[in-house]
């Protein structure tokens, strides 16, 4: 044990026992007082931080296992990896670099995913960040820096990267280069830093907030669509078999229907319906966990999902706007349901497009 935490172990000792009892209850030191008090608890704790480690690295692993390995493996958005196959193919032939990519669309259509398969079919490395992150344009200079002839660096939630950034971006992008100024006023400098070629890959929810000069610098533009039923279903079925469930092709039907034509609804879904059906089955990790209808529908009844893939609040949104006569502003809609306006038009808005309800009359 190191000598600070030895002779806190010793003084702690020394005190009395209804002292030490009222300073393990104040919350935040209650396992290092423990600790301190008891070195025989020491491998305990680690063995259980190790565990909880080992649980959160499993998750993870899972996580990307469902992620597609090749483009190839990519189910759905038939137009866009077929664009995307034929601009990758041509450049490794050609033996250049891949043109900047933008890719738009609503969240959990593959828009990461595709940046992935891109640098797996090019073959070098990915660099990845996300546009808040980058609030002043020398936050993007180190990594420019760092790229390698060819890498892709891949932004998430472009939209959201300062304007200042996107200045920096615009010389690196067309002539590999960006321009740094160093101090303030008359003793101001600036130099000229070369950058290898590279991939630019963007992604994007609301392309229409990026600036015309920055958007048009993206050679390749695809826009992702929603999912019919019937590439979900596949989806769904491939993820079942890689977290070890066999599913009934019907459970799969009735899974993809309610999916808002989403794979990230439909890998979320199909995690709860899991739960929902070893809990229920008692099963006890032999095989492979079966799905079936049932299972499917007690999953989506606790998840409070409906036949139209809506959870409570999105029925609560169109309830009020069926109810009233007139149209309902954004503010007082996020008022009367108690959620953010952003929320409103990021999360639940963009997702009633699919829908197919009746009108008032």
């Amino acid at each position: 044990m190191p000598p600070v935490l030895d002779r806190r172990r010793r003084r702690l000792q020394r005190r009395q026992p209804q002292q030490r009892v009222a300073e393990a209850r104040e919350g935040h030191g209650v396992r290092l007082h423990r600790v301190l008090l008891d070195e025989a608890a020491v491998p305990r704790v680690l063995h259980h931080v190790g565990q909880r480690v080992r649980q959160r690295r499993g998750v993870l692993r899972q996580q990307q296992r469902l992620r597609p390995e090749r483009l190839d493996e990519f189910i759905g958005q038939s137009r866009v990896v077929e664009n995307l196959r034929i601009a990758i193919d041509t450049a490794k032939v050609r033996g250049e670099v891949l043109d900047h990519v933008l890719l738009s669309g609503m969240p959990g259509l593959g828009k990461t995913t595709l940046a992935t398969l891109i640098r797996g079919e090019l073959g070098v490395e990915l660099h990845t960040t996300s546009g808040p992150v980058l609030e002043k344009g020398k936050d993007v200079v180190g990594l420019l820096t760092r790229l390698r002839r060819g890498d892709v660096l891949f932004i998430d939630e472009i939209h959201r990267m300062s304007r200042e950034t996107e200045e920096y971006l615009y010389s690196a992008m067309e002539d590999f280069r960006v321009d740094v100024v160093l101090d303030r006023g008359p003793d101001a400098r600036s130099f000229r830093m070369s950058v290898e070629p590279f991939t630019l890959v963007g992604a994007t929810t609301r392309e229409g907030l990026l600036s015309d000069p920055f958007r048009s610098r993206f050679e390749i533009s695809e826009k992702l669509e929603l999912y019919p039923s019937s590439e979900l279903r596949e989806i769904v079925l491939r993820s079942a078999g890689l977290i070890g469930c066999s599913m009934a092709s019907d459970a799969a039907d009735l899974l993809a229907c309610r999916c808002r034509g989403t794979p990230r609804y439909a890998n979320r879904f199909l995690r709860r319906i899991r739960d929902v059906a070893q809990y229920r089955g008692g099963w006890n990790g032999d095989g492979r966990l079966p799905l079936e209808v049932d299972d499917v529908m007690a999953g989506l009844d606790r998840l409070g999902i409906d036949e139209h893939g809506l959870d409570r609040v999105d029925r609560k949104i169109i309830g009020i706007l069926l109810q009233n006569e007139e149209p309902v502003g954004l503010k007082t809609l996020a008022v009367s349901i108690g959620e953010a306006e952003r929320t409103i038009e990021d999360v639940y808005a963009v997702s009633y497009t699919h829908l197919t309800l009746p009108t008032k009359a």
